[in-house]
């Protein structure tokens, strides 16, 4: 009877793998869904019954009911090598010319082209034709394991078909390929999150990483997440080219990008670019380039590597997307500190992925430079692909009444008169008490950088504002007296009220200069924040200072030491600091605030993804190392350090010839290890 029911298990498992690879890898489903939902539910049904002969191979056991904790290092086989950078065609013709000075002059040289598609980097190990561990790029030769929430997309078969006798002694092999979010899936996703609340992602790709990181696999197996893989390693296999490599990877079950070519000549290789760099619109999906490969594996291990970078290999950069719309108006709005920026109001557009209506304007000195007016047609860029920002005017498309922009009198917020500042492009609302002032300053001095209080976001904060709870940051404090009453607010209920509070009461423990530069004072900054906390014993110390004092300190000159004494002289500012005190925060030097000059004012650039580190977490090593962070690259920057996808500032560090360092050079740089 068992073995009539094993054999029947295992006929329905391997009509589910073909039924997942024609829909998920074809797309050319033979079955209805109502047909494939039967048959899933026949073998669980089954596997209910008879729990032994369960493997985890099996399509029922793509999503786990564990949670992931944590996401352990995983050490590279064969190491996840980054690519060199190119955004023209003559940067093109320069890569070929380079591949035939090392090769040879009488050497025939052909090229795969394929999509460089914006996602995550991710390598699948299999062993004896079945998925094994997932695992990030990270630093290119360690990356985080992610399998439990890999294993949820269908696109990757958890068996391979291995029904080829030249394949079988493919046993062992590791597969290389871009996890991404298909753009209708990601509409999808947002407008359900707009529908629950919920923030809204930013592009496609931030959404993927982040879910590839979320703890639960059953909320990953719920988005739409897939794969294209471009590349298969294996010691038992000696590959002739990569477009044999693309077959095999095909031949196996896996989800190839169609989109493929394999180029003659470089000429042909450069009408590939300009065809997709064209088209890429059309695709359900977001690519950001094209990536080059000299096709034959002998030429590829002649030319070798250079650094993180195969000489063999290259990609083409397409240009930031931009489109055109009409600037309907423009809004002013309110910043944590006061400061009010101009906003356009845009007719919505759909920009790299997402629906667009809003764009900064910066200051109204750049509206004035641009000479940017309501009602005229504009072009809208991503800058990095993420922050939509004014680029230009279609000045002949102007329309007989649009309007000169003029800079706010009153603040939009509280009607407060604005100030502005000598030498400075901004303006401020002087008022601490406008409510768009309020919130801000509250979201930033719980955001992670500041005082990490852990579910006291923008939401809740704008929430609580609202409703009279908080009126400044000193109020947060005093929110377990309204316990009851926060229970009973919709959304919330006695255990998430719970965990709130157990995270105001843990940041009571934060140290001093995280402290002062949660307190929001103009220009003091995470690593100002730090240099004053180790120069003064305590903030009554600082307050009584003279300015010359505070100036003595690095890298504090008269603005910031000006903030500081305006700050300190107001009285509602002296009340909140005295309730804070009262709530038990510590406003004194300790030992942990000290910083080590190992970096000695050295100034770095972060680009990209880093492979453990998070963005803050790099702030502050750099920051305690007596480093400091900038936001944009120049001649004057010391070091970049880059991660996976660091983007523009990569490519300017590149070109002047800045010290580009990884994660684990940074590390060595302070004498820390990736376990300190």
């Amino acid at each position: 009877m068992n073995k009539e029911v094993e054999q029947k298990i295992q006929k329905i498992r391997e009509q589910l793998r073909k039924h997942n690879y024609n829909y998920y890898v074809l797309a050319q489903p033979t079955i209805s869904d109502f047909e494939y939902d039967s048959l899933l539910n026949e073998l669980l049904t089954l596997e209910k019954k008879y729990p032994h002969l369960i493997t985890k191979e099996s399509p029922t056991q793509r999503v786990g009911s564990d949670l992931t904790k944590n996401f352990p290092p995983v050490k590279h086989k064969f190491p996840m090598l980054s690519l060199s950078n190119t955004y023209n065609k003559n940067d093109i013709f320069d890569f070929d010319r380079r591949v035939r000075e090392n090769l040879g002059a009488n050497e025939i040289v052909e090229y795969v082209t394929e999509l460089k598609i914006d996602g995550v980097s991710v390598s699948l190990l299999y062993s004896n034709g079945l998925f094994q561990k997932a695992a990030t790029r990270g630093d290119g030769y360690t990356g985080e394991e992610i399998t439990n929430n890999v294993k949820t997309i269908r696109s990757i078969p958890l068996r391979i078909n291995n029904n080829n006798d030249e394949l079988s002694n493919i046993s062992e092999f590791e597969v290389r390929g871009e996890i991404f979010m298909g753009l209708a899936g990601f509409k999808k996703l947002n407008e359900e999150r707009e529908r629950n609340g919920e923030k809204l992602f930013m592009n496609p790709r931030n959404s993927t990483a982040g879910t590839l990181k979320l703890q639960d696999p059953k909320i990953v197996a719920e988005r739409p997440l897939d794969i294209f893989v471009y590349y298969l390693l294996s010691e038992n296999y000696e590959f002739k080219s990569q477009s044999e490599n693309l077959h095999i990877l095909k031949q196996l079950g896996f989800k190839v990008n169609p989109n493929y070519k394999l180029c003659k000549n470089i000429k042909e290789v450069v009408e590939y670019c300009r065809y997709w760099e064209i088209k890429r619109e059309k695709l359900p999906y977001e690519i950001d380039g094209v990536v080059i490969k000299v096709n034959s594996v002998k030429q590829q291990n002649i030319l070798g590597n250079i650094a993180k970078s195969p000489r063999w290999a290259v990609a083409f950069k397409f240009k930031a997307k931009q489109v055109k719309t009409k600037l309907n108006k423009v809004t002013w709005q309110v910043g944590r500190t006061g400061a009010v920026t101009p906003v356009a109001e845009l007719q919505p557009i759909l920009l790299a992925g997402s629906t667009i209506s809003r764009a900064t304007l910066h200051n109204i000195d750049e509206i004035k430079r641009k000479d940017i007016r309501e009602g005229d047609t504009v072009v809208i860029e991503k800058g990095g692909d993420v922050i939509p920002k004014v680029v230009s005017v279609e000045i002949e498309k102007r329309p007989a009444d649009s309007k000169k922009i003029i800079a706010s009198e009153f603040c939009p917020v509280c009607g407060s008169l604005l100030f502005k500042p000598e030498n400075e492009v901004a303006i401020y609302c002087e008022n601490s008490e406008c409510p768009a002032q309020v919130k801000g300053s509250i979201i930033h001095f719980a955001s992670r950088t500041a005082m990490n209080i852990d579910g006291l976001g923008e939401s809740l904060v704008s929430l609580f504002v609202d409703l009279g709870f908080l009126k400044s940051y000193a109020d947060i404090y005093d929110l377990h007296l309204h316990r009851n009453e926060l229970i009973n607010i919709e959304r919330l209920g006695e255990k998430s009220v719970d965990n709130l509070l157990s995270a105001i009461e843990a940041s009571k423990e934060k140290p001093f200069a995280k402290i002062l530069y949660a307190l929001g004072i103009r220009y003091v900054g995470a690593g100002a924040a730090q240099r004053l906390a180790q120069s003064f014993q305590s903030i009554d110390e600082i307050i009584g200072a003279f300015p010359e004092r505070i100036e003595s300190v690095k890298d504090i000159g008269p603005s910031v030491s000006g903030s500081i004494k305006n700050f300190f002289q107001n009285e509602k500012n002296k009340i909140i600091i005295q309730r804070l005190k009262d709530a038990g925060l510590n406003f004194k030097n300790s030992e942990k605030d000290e910083i080590e000059d190992k970096l000695n004012g050295k100034s770095f650039v972060l680009t990209g993804t880093l492979p453990t580190l998070s963005r803050e977490a790099a702030k502050e090593l750099i920051i305690k190392n007596g480093g400091r962070t900038v936001s944009s690259v120049s001649s004057k920057t010391d070091y970049v350090l880059a991660g996976e996808k660091p983007g523009s500032k990569f490519d300017k560090a590149k070109k002047l010839g800045i010290n580009i360092i990884d994660e684990a050079q940074f590390l060595s740089l302070i004498g820390a290890t990736k376990n300190d």
